[in-house]
């Protein structure tokens, strides 16, 4: 079998144009190509049972779990892939050969590393971060970014060595010994961190302590775009595994007020996103204080939601409608909400309009503004029907739902019934295209 590409096909892909020469067509060699992707090699292996195979089809066939040689369906002696330099150099060759089909030579690929190579610059760094030597341990971090830069492959041998750990424990000793005298190889070590979440038991502890809280707010408060991204996204990750940081981080003078800029100044989305994941964890775990929460709504949050709710991407609506939900669960909080004329037909208009967890979020919401509302229970309530929250209760509850979502559902309809005679309004746009979940 042979595998054949028309040059006009090849050229095109490369960009050129060869007039004339629809009819030509380039033969690939069966020896170049892969036996599993059937794709040319482009850094082609030798197995112990002497078959060769393109580095990361065969990685993904062992990493899959086989034992077996694809082609001979022999059991393997050993796993080891010795690069065949030969095959290599002769697919280069062929490729330079016809470059006028708009074949690009391959490059020369790099020597994947070794758990060996992993675990000696993982002890070299350990003692750097003992004798606090910051140069050293910047090199050595370095190494370790270039290394994972270079190909995936290298990005899961050195995150399954450990290296997270190693690192997380140095970037705590560096804050420990002085956050601005270290300033540069703590985010080099942050920044390689953040494409090793999620990080193991080890790592969460060092990168948890008190001192490493302090160094990532500092870098939220004075660094760059960069430092503040990589900074924002560890906290999330921490918060989201060990809800007994949530208390660790709140006592950090100036974090509140940090994370509620970011939201009101929406500098990037990623770090949008990620500071109201940060302030969802922190206002609605059973740990969190109402402290906490009226800290937030004093430096006006509610407001600052209800304009994003307005007119946002679907990822940053259910994370600001769980803040919102969260900062409901006090009086300040429900107070402020209702304060705002905007904040009920937003709420009704989310259900259904986003997802199953907005719609969640979206319900709780409105029952403790209409549960728990006080005095103004009744106002909150005619409001709600007014912008057919009732309509949209029941078909939330015909199209399917959680339990929870359920039962809260049902109880709001319960408040709002006595009041519907002569207010209901709905809006027939919301229910377009709607389908059962059965």
């Amino acid at each position: 079998m042979v595998l054949g590409w028309r040059r006009s096909r090849v050229a095109r892909l490369a960009g050129k144009k060869h007039p004339g020469s629809h009819d030509i067509e380039l033969v690939v060699p069966n020896h170049f190509r892969c036996p599993i992707s059937l794709e040319l090699m482009k850094d082609p292996v030798t197995l112990s049972s002497g078959i060769t195979y393109d580095r990361e089809s065969i990685e993904t066939w062992l990493e899959a779990g086989n034992f077996t040689c694809p082609v001979t369906n022999l059991i393997l002696r050993s796993f080891d892939q010795i690069p065949n330099h030969t095959l290599r150099k002769m697919i280069q060759d062929w490729c330079v050969e016809n470059h006028n089909f708009g074949v690009e030579r391959i490059p020369t690929p790099r020597i994947p590393i070794t758990p060996v190579e992993i675990s000696e610059i993982l002890f070299s760094v350990a003692a750097s971060a003992r004798l606090v030597d910051q140069y050293r341990c910047l090199e050595l971090v370095q190494k370790i970014e270039k290394w994972g830069g270079e190909s995936e492959r290298n990005r899961r041998c050195i995150v399954a060595n450990g290296t997270a750990s190693v690192l997380a424990v140095a970037f705590d000793a560096f804050a420990n010994d002085s956050v601005e005298r270290n300033v540069i190889v703590l985010e080099g070590i942050l920044c390689a961190l953040n494409w090793m979440f999620p990080l193991d038991v080890e790592a969460q502890i060092s990168l948890g302590s008190q001192a490493s809280l302090r160094c990532m707010v500092w870098f939220l408060r004075y660094k760059d775009l960069s430092s503040k991204q990589n900074s924002i996204i560890a906290l999330k990750e921490l918060l989201s595994n060990d809800h007994q940081l949530v208390e660790k981080l709140a006592d950090i003078e100036g974090v509140n007020e940090i994370l509620v800029e970011f939201i009101r100044n929406q500098i990037c989305p990623t770090i949008t996103k990620a500071s109201l994941m940060v302030i969802f964890y922190l206002v609605s775990f059973p740990c969190s204080s109402e402290k906490i929460k009226l800290a937030f709504v004093e430096m006006g949050l509610v407001s600052l939601i209800v304009g994003i709710l307005v007119d946002s991407e679907k990822s940053i609506c259910e994370k600001a409608l769980g803040v919102f939900d969260s900062l409901c669960g006090c009086k300040e909080g429900r107070e402020e909400a209702q304060s705002n004329a905007l904040t009920v037909p937003v709420l009704v208009k989310k259900i259904l309009r986003v997802s199953d967890l907005a719609t969640e979020y979206s319900i709780s919401a409105i029952l403790k503004l209409c549960k728990y509302g006080g005095r103004d229970e009744g106002t909150v309530l005619v409001e709600a029907l007014q912008v057919g929250a009732f309509q949209k209760l029941l078909l939330v509850l015909q199209v399917g739902c959680g339990d929870e979502t359920k039962e809260k559902a049902t109880e709001l309809m319960k408040l709002l019934n006595p009041y519907r005679a002569g207010l209901e309004c709905i809006d027939s746009v919301d229910f377009k295209n709607l389908k059962r979940s059965f």
